[in-house]
């Protein structure tokens, strides 16, 4: 065996060789190019407990195409999940996971990487992974959950968790409840309706980061196993021909992301996960104004739950995301790269129809000017999220006195004392990424629901995420936050607020020297001592809602 060449990188290269011969990998193997098989499975995250057995597929592709593959693990948790606090979930799970992709993939000199997952903090942070190492990369997301059964029907886990604050109210039979709450969910797969994980899988596919039809294929279909095939030995053609993910990561393509967002009214979160993926590749454009221009300019084509009566299984029948994305092409930036080597519109040209009443053309949407709407004012000076397709057309214009929360627990035993009120606007406030890692409001939203009167008349206003189950009227995401002395900061019980959805307008009816007033008495501080240390990094480094919440 020629030693020659391997002396040219020094001790370290050669140690790294002898550690390898030692694990029995043979010369033969080692002069191949190394492919990081980046994986968050885990026996805990229904979302992730199969991805073991997708990982080997990727792995043989990888060696059938001449690579050496590599599985390397990261964490993955499942927001529905987390039992004591949800402060971990979403942005310091997403920012951490980035950074654990980032020292093992570019501390072991990996030549190109495939990452599998599925939910919602993980996809984001592999994508932002790859924007950031900008490497050949891959993303295989794992498909959607199938439905579940219960009393003769198929059933939709976002219904099951509609009844939560109906079964506590004790407005329903509780065996319904508990058939429900028990056979909702399928086996594995991303929760099958348009939340962050869904959401975020149609996203990588429309970056063009995933093979196509990737994001709407079921979790247990053979299909995806050759999906995670196709991608193993994909890399190695990314590898050869030298495609990075900075050459598919582009602002077009993710103008193109943010376009299908609005076509399909997906998660709200997707507020700061693109644009965190697009900052880490090093665009700093002004990414809620695209997401604002987008939501007039693009129709809704799928009705998708929660807001619709479709889920992803019906889509998947009806052609998948490339027969959306083939319908929607003429609002896309068709020529953009992709995984495949070929561009977007190359990639889903013949994409067939099967069910028009679930993939609609632009010329018959389901309504025009949907998805996500930025809403301004004097409350939200660099804006705030509302899921438009979600609210209810009387909802559109609201007007209410302010009941203000400045925790969560607070907001929850209000409405279960029976103080929240009909029409109130009610403010959870100190809950963005700065002041508690940008809690959700989710808890609250779906005890909420359980009061039909207080659900169809109330709004929620707050500084912190949602769910991308969100529907009501609620404005998310208040920017500047409350910690950072936004406005919302100086809201107090008994101010009028206004919201009117199709202005895109929210206003707190006081004056400027009001404001002025109470900003200059305004004192806030993040009680470090009573949280651990990750989060008080966290709360440290993590910079703006508007640029997606990644470290400054």
């Amino acid at each position: 065996m020629e030693l020659r060449s391997h002396f040219e990188f020094g001790e370290a290269s050669e140690c790294r060789r002898g550690l390898l011969c030692g694990m029995g990998i043979s010369p033969e193997e080692q002069d191949r190019p190394l492919i990081g098989v980046v994986n968050s499975w885990n026996e805990y995250n229904p979302g992730h407990v199969y991805l073991k057995n997708l990982a080997e597929r990727v792995k043989q592709g990888i060696r059938e195409a001449g690579g050496f593959p590599v599985e390397v693990m990261t964490t993955g948790i499942c927001d529905g999940m987390v039992l004591k606090d949800p402060k971990y979930v979403e942005i310091p799970s997403r920012n951490s996971i980035a950074d654990q992709v980032e020292l093992t993939v570019e501390g072991n000199f990996f030549d190109g990487m495939v990452m599998l997952s599925t939910c919602d903090s993980i996809v984001p942070a592999y994508l932002m992974a790859a924007a950031r190492l900008d490497i050949p990369a891959i993303m295989v997301t794992g498909g959607y959950m199938p439905l579940g059964q219960f009393r003769g029907k198929e059933v939709l886990h976002i219904h099951a968790q509609d009844k939560v604050g109906t079964a506590k109210a004790g407005k329903m039979d509780m065996d319904e409840f508990n058939g429900l709450i028990a056979n909702s969910w399928g086996m594995c797969g991303g929760c099958t309706s348009m939340t962050t994980a869904n959401s975020m899988c149609m996203i990588s596919e429309a970056l063009g980061m995933s093979l196509p039809g990737n994001s709407t294929v079921s979790a247990v279909s053979p299909q995806m196993y050759l999906m995670a095939y196709r991608a193993g030995k994909q890399i190695m053609e990314l590898v050869r021909a030298g495609i990075t993910a900075r050459q598919i990561i582009t602002p077009e393509s993710i103008k193109n992301a943010i376009r299908l967002d609005m076509a399909v009214a997906g998660s709200s979160n997707l507020i700061l996960h693109i644009p965190a993926i697009a900052h880490e590749a090093g665009y700093d454009l002004p990414w809620w104004k695209y997401f604002d221009e987008a939501s007039n300019e693009i129709p809704l084509l799928s009705h998708l739950a929660p807001s619709g009566p479709y889920n992803l299984k019906d889509l998947d029948l009806a052609g998948g995301l490339p027969a959306l994305l083939n319908q929607l092409m003429p609002k896309l930036y068709g020529d953009c790269l992709t995984v495949t080597g070929n561009t977007l519109a190359e990639n889903v040209k013949n994409a067939p129809i099967y069910h028009p009443d679930v993939i609609r053309t632009l010329e018959n949407p389901v309504m025009a000017g949907s998805g996500i709407g930025v809403l301004y004012g004097n409350l939200a000076p660099e804006g705030a999220i509302i899921k438009i397709a979600a609210v209810p057309e009387h909802l559109m214009h609201f007007q209410g006195k302010a009941r203000v929360y400045d925790t969560l627990d607070d907001a929850l035993c209000s409405l279960r004392g029976g103080e929240v009120m009909p029409g109130d606007a009610l403010v959870l406030r100190f809950m963005g990424l700065k002041g508690r890692f940008g809690t959700t409001a989710f808890t609250f939203q779906e005890e909420l629901k359980g009061r039909e009167e207080l659900y169809n008349s109330c709004a929620i206003i707050t500084d912190g995420r949602f769910s991308g189950g969100t529907s009501g009227l609620s404005v998310g995401y208040v920017s500047p936050e409350a910690a950072l002395c936004g406005p919302l900061g100086l809201v107090q019980n008994g101010d009028v607020i206004e919201i009117d959805i199709k202005e895109r307008k929210i206003h707190l009816d006081i004056t400027d020297e009001e404001m002025q007033t109470r900003r200059e008495a305004f004192s806030w501080e993040f009680r470090a001592d009573d949280y651990p240390r990750y989060l008080r990094l966290f709360v440290r480094n993590v910079g703006s809602m508007a640029k997606g919440g990644i470290w400054e």
